[in-house]
């Protein structure tokens, strides 16, 4: 009994069976070299000898016409399963038989591959093409336009026509691109998505998905291209529309400012294809953050967003920033809150009664169809969202008003959110701002500009300020500080400093004595500030930990005073010299620690400038602190000797070292000293005898008159008699008295005495004590201060325009 071998298990190089041919006796003439793997025997054993003693039944022969399986025997004894197929041949010398035996193994696969074939041009759902290396198609199962439908048919003839003449050139040029690619590279396209719209029905929205490889003849050859390709129209929209609103939920809200909300709808809108044309407009209200009104007829918007898909916004519909009302039927859309599609606005634009306003607010001329979405947050409409597309995009349906309008209710909660941040932002930027002196102020001694630039957003604005107190004798303080936190409750906090700081600058108060005095009113509020009752979010108002920085210029002296709690020191600048840093000590900020704060005093050259500034405006991202702090010391030293005045060179430090908003408040006070001139000052010495008073107001009628100031002689020297003939009885030492003309006329007697003068109300029956009554109703302002040696008496009169 012979034994089956199975060729599948045999090491064979050729697969592709052995040819034979028969004679009409049956007997073998020819044969192809394969014959040998088959049977065993060299093609010339099995020349000559009758087929059939090469079968295992050798009943079975004939099978002229036929084909079937049958075991081969091979010249080892055993036999091995083929396929055998017979055709009849015709020649001038007789008729025969050609022979076909192929591995069974071989048969099958040929039988499943045309079988895959056959069904592959027979199917509805997927389409087949195959392609000649021009990429001209051969042969087709579906043409695009029946995807789904009844199939071509297999086999059908060469269409001699490219995807151009079934796709919209987009469309079209892109598969195309891919297809060459297959073709030069060999690589092959796995499930490409793509769309592909037909030229027959452009505005519908086709979506397919390819696959394509590279065919090759026997001999290795490249032939063609075959494609397979099947419509995922509804996958893939479903697909874009979940990328959609993932890419808005990602993009869209996370900021706190309006116009970058606004900005980041209109651009994922855009980028994602969605839309060709993009605007979002708002209320006048949303934008400053109030509650937006009703959106009836008549009510304002303004354009605070557009995106464009190729860059360019179309010249002849509002622009970016325009103000205008929105026309028609997308107001009415926007009233009732419901989105409004117009999918072909040809129809519109060639309507009756359309208006010159409606045109340039919705018809821009490259646009195919429209969509308008009003953004509304709480029953209140915050603004609209206009979408346009092209002719080169599908118009909208009613699935992309869905769509939208789901991404603008998600957008205009995130707009009303920054909406309120907006206006808690500006009132506390407002309450700030309301905190602050002017910006410029102008005397004899200095003139200064201060500068306060709001942080970005409302978790930087709050604490920082500045400050110039007019003190007494032509003196001024000049005081900046900063509060440690943020928001209302820091710019509540940095009222009652600078008030506190007012009223102990009103004590004429040597820089390091008052910021002891100030520190330990900031421990006494700690004390008593209890702790929230509503959460972490209600946390009180806080001064601890907060800097401050007290200078006073004497312009009469032309000197500086100034301590430091925790505040970084000011940049001096002197005409002719390089501005440096002024070294003064700064000692631990407010409430922290008890140690004293050290002074420091220098001379202030004519015409110097000082910068006073918070740490803020060195922390910016375009260099470090020791960088920027050179670059200002560069500004000052230029500005010094040119004279520049305070305004300009607040300016230019804002701009070099300012690139954006801040993240906290920034805050820079700019001062240019002007000592008062030698004969604005006169100056006695007396001894401690009641006969000199009489000497002292002749000496002020004199002076007075060398300023012609007479029409002040008598209030003067009655200021003057009082205020020597106190220093004498009670200071028991050399009295000194000086009189200063600036705005005011200032009147000082020093004396030895630490005792301060008591204004107390005199009897009728009492003898004395109506002196400094009189002195408070003949001056303007009254006050004393002490000094190293005692202290000093004055009383500012004003001058009047006659004496200015």
């Amino acid at each position: 009994m012979s034994t089956h071998t199975d060729l599948r298990n045999l090491d064979t190089p050729h697969d592709s069976g052995a040819v034979l041919v028969v004679d009409g006796h049956g007997s073998v003439v020819m044969c192809s070299e394969a014959v040998r793997e088959l049977t065993g025997l060299r093609p010339e054993a099995v020349c000559g000898r009758p087929i059939a003693d090469l079968l295992a039944d050798a009943g079975l022969w004939p099978l002229a016409g036929s084909h079937g399986d049958v075991e081969l025997r091979r010249a080892d004894g055993t036999t091995v399963m083929v396929c055998m197929e017979t055709r009849r041949m015709r020649a001038p010398g007789g008729g025969g038989l050609m022979v076909a035996i192929t591995p069974l193994s071989l048969a099958i696969r040929r039988q499943e591959d045309q079988a895959l074939v056959r069904a592959l041009f027979r199917q509805q759902r997927v389409g087949l093409a195959i392609h000649g290396m021009d990429l001209t198609t051969t042969r087709l199962n579906l043409a695009p336009h029946t995807l789904g439908h009844a199939p071509v048919g297999a086999g059908t003839a060469a269409f001699a026509h490219g995807v151009e003449d079934e796709l919209i050139p987009p469309d079209a040029e892109a598969v195309r691109a891919q297809l060459r690619r297959v073709v030069e590279t060999g690589d092959p396209m796995v499930d490409w998505v793509h769309s592909a719209r037909l030229r027959s029905a452009p505005e519908r929205e086709r979506a397919l998905s390819f696959s394509a490889f590279r065919l090759h003849a026997s001999t290795g050859r490249p032939i063609g291209v075959a494609m397979v390709f099947t419509d995922v129209t509804q996958e893939h929209a479903a697909r874009e529309r979940m990328s959609l609103l993932q890419a808005a939920a990602e993009r869209i809200g996370r900021s706190l400012a309006v116009p970058t909300v606004a900005r980041e709808l209109a651009d994922v809108l855009v980028s994602r294809g969605f839309a060709s044309l993009a605007a979002v407009d708002l209320t006048q209200g949303v934008l400053i953050g109030q509650e937006p009104g009703e959106a009836g007829p008549g009510a304002g918007f303004q354009r605070v967003a557009v995106a464009s898909s190729d860059g360019r916004w179309p010249p002849d519909v509002h622009p970016l920033g325009a103000t205008f009302e929105v026309p028609g039927v997308a107001a009415e859309h926007v009233r009732r809150g419901t989105a409004g599609l117009l999918p072909h606005l040809d129809q519109w634009r060639d309507g009756p009664g359309l208006r010159s306003e409606e045109a340039q607010v919705l018809l821009p001329e490259a646009a195919e169809s429209f969509l308008v979405v009003p953004l509304s947050a709480r029953g209140l409409v915050l603004g609209t969202l206009m979408l346009w597309r092209t002719r080169a995009v599908a118009p909208f349906g009613q699935g992309d008003a869905a769509l939208a309008e789901e991404i603008a209710s998600r957008t205009a909660l995130g707009l009303d959110n920054a909406r309120r941040y907006t206006r808690e932002h500006r009132t506390v930027e407002a309450l700030q701002r309301s905190l602050l002196p002017p910006a410029v102020t102008e005397t004899r001694a200095a003139r200064t500009a201060g500068s306060y630039v709001p942080a970005g957003s409302t978790e930087g604005v709050g604490g920082a300020w500045f400050d110039v107190i007019p003190l007494s004798s032509s003196r001024l303080a000049f005081v900046i500080g900063d509060v440690t936190g943020h928001g209302l409750n820091a710019a509540a906090t940095m009222g009652r400093l600078r008030t506190a700081v007012q009223t102990l600058g009103d004590l004429d108060l040597p820089p390091g004595e008052l910021l002891a005095h100030l520190d330990d009113l900031v421990v006494r509020l700690g004390d008593v500030e209890l702790p929230p009752e509503d959460g972490p979010g209600d946390a009180p108002p806080t001064a601890t930990g907060a800097t401050c920085l007290y200078c006073v210029y004497d312009p009469v002296a032309g000197r500086c005073d100034m301590a430091s709690a925790g505040h970084p020191p000011p940049v001096f600048a002197a005409p002719g010299a390089p501005a440096e840093v002024v070294d003064v000590k700064p000692g631990p900020p407010l409430g922290v620690d008890s140690l004293p704060f050290e002074p420091v005093g220098f001379e202030i050259p004519p015409g110097s400038m000082l910068a006073f500034y918070n740490l803020p405006l060195l922390s910016q991202p375009d260099g470090t602190p020791a960088e920027r702090l050179t670059r200002m010391r560069a500004v000052l030293s230029a500005d010094a000797a040119e004279g520049a005045t305070p305004t300009r060179t607040g300016r230019t430090l804002l701009d070099d070292l300012l690139p954006g908003p801040p993240d906290d408040d920034v805050t820079l006070l700019v001062a240019r000293m002007r000592p008062l001139p030698p004969d604005a000052v006169a100056t006695w010495r007396f001894p401690a005898d009641p006969a000199v008073v009489a000497e002292a107001r002749t000496a002020v009628e004199a002076q007075l008159e060398h300023w012609d100031l007479t029409y002040l002689a008598f209030p003067t020297e009655l200021i003057t008699s009082e205020l020597v003939t106190n220093a004498i009885r009670y200071g028991g030492a050399p009295v000194a008295l000086r009189l200063i003309r600036d705005e005011n006329l200032v009147c000082e007697v020093s004396d030895a005495s630490q005792t301060q003068p008591r204004l107390r109300r005199a009897r009728l029956s009492d003898e004395g004590g109506r002196g400094l009554f009189l002195i408070a109703q003949l001056s303007s302002r009254w006050g004393s201060r002490y000094t190293d040696t005692g202290k000093t008496i004055w009383a500012e009169q004003p001058l009047g325009d006659a004496g200015r």
